[in-house]
């Protein structure tokens, strides 16, 4: 009777188990389907406004720190080489400004894609895309690839192969940087080695032969950097005390009460080499004086800093556009004087 009744039931059985893994595979596919279009759905405004937080366009300060080292280099290669023309200058100092602007925004995205945990548990971070929800973890990591991709197109499209090979350097910082918090108090140095990598782009770009005269500009590299280190040092001590609570590392726990002595020391540092630089490229008196102009709106605003006080703190950071403005104008008018007085 076992046999007649297995041989009786097992295809009803067997289209019901069919019908099943039918169904699960239906249920799965249409699964897919449906992540698939929320993930890569058209952006509503909501989205659209988190992805320009993301990249910080509402503070263009990163901007500022990234483009103007490269300024400096197009105008330290003008001085230098009477062939490089005016508007040929001029064209490379604009065409600058959507990559440095890029490289600025992808670097912030991805600094909040890897430290939206932390940033919802610290006071001033708090209320960014991330931890409040305007926009998904998965939408972040789409527009974020879509900036890569984006990026890397243009590098490739505008850059020299000198330069590109130089930009290539520091790409891997781009992931490892907002990961330093987690395991070192040193994250300013890897964001002064992507932040002033321009220092060598922009001459190798502007150059007609596209060599890097190393030595001169290896200098002022190391200088900006010290100077990156000056300005996020102080800007760290905002969130010092959530930093203590966390359990997270930062330059302003590091230094602690010696701040302002250690930045005062980095900031001479960041002026002494921009200016030994300036003497290995036969710069004129025109440059001292933005260097000495910028250094004492820099060394002021850092030694009357209150660390304690996060608004003196932001105030501080606020002025660092300033300062290389100032640097950057030294650079043109020595460069004007050399070339047509």
């Amino acid at each position: 009777m076992n046999l007649v009744m297995t041989h009786r039931f097992s295809p009803f059985l067997l289209f019901r188990l069919d019908s099943r893994i039918m169904a699960l595979k239906t249920d799965k596919f249409d699964y897919f389907i449906s992540s698939a279009g929320r993930l890569f759905a058209p952006p509503t405004n909501a989205e659209i406004r988190a992805c320009w937080e993301l990249c910080r366009l509402h503070n263009n300060i990163g901007f500022w720190v990234v483009w103007l080292p490269t300024a400096w280099s197009i105008a330290m290669a003008f001085k230098t080489h009477p062939e490089i023309s005016a508007t040929n200058t001029f064209y490379y100092a604009l065409t600058y400004v959507p990559l440095c602007l890029g490289m600025k925004s992808m670097i912030m995205t991805i600094d909040d894609l890897l430290d939206y945990d932390i940033d919802a548990l610290v006071e001033r971070t708090k209320d960014r895309a991330l931890p409040r929800g305007a926009i998904s973890l998965e939408r972040a990591w789409c527009f974020f690839g879509l900036q890569v991709v984006v990026g890397v197109c243009l590098a490739f499209k505008i850059l020299s192969s000198t330069a590109l090979y130089t930009s290539m350097i520091v790409w891997p910082l781009y992931v490892i940087y907002p990961t330093c918090k987690r395991w070192t108090n040193l994250a300013p140095i890897p964001l002064g080695l992507m932040f002033n990598i321009g220092i060598f782009m922009g001459w190798s770009d502007i150059s007609v032969d596209g060599s890097v005269p190393w030595n001169v500009l290896a200098p002022v590299y190391l200088g900006a950097c010290l100077w990156t280190i000056t300005y996020e040092t102080i800007y760290q001590h905002q969130d010092k005390i959530d930093d203590i609570k966390i359990g997270i590392n930062s330059p302003a726990l590091l230094c602690r009460r010696y701040t302002i002595p250690i930045c005062t020391t980095t900031a001479l540092g960041f002026l002494c080499l921009l200016a030994y630089g300036g003497i290995l490229n036969g710069q004129g008196i025109s440059f001292y004086v933005g260097v000495v102009l910028g250094g004492i709106i820099l060394v002021k605003t850092v030694v009357t800093t209150d660390i304690d006080c996060p608004a003196q703190c932001k105030a501080m950071f606020l002025t660092t556009p300033l300062v290389g403005q100032i640097v950057l104008v030294g650079f043109v008018a020595d460069a004007v004087v050399h070339r047509y007085a």
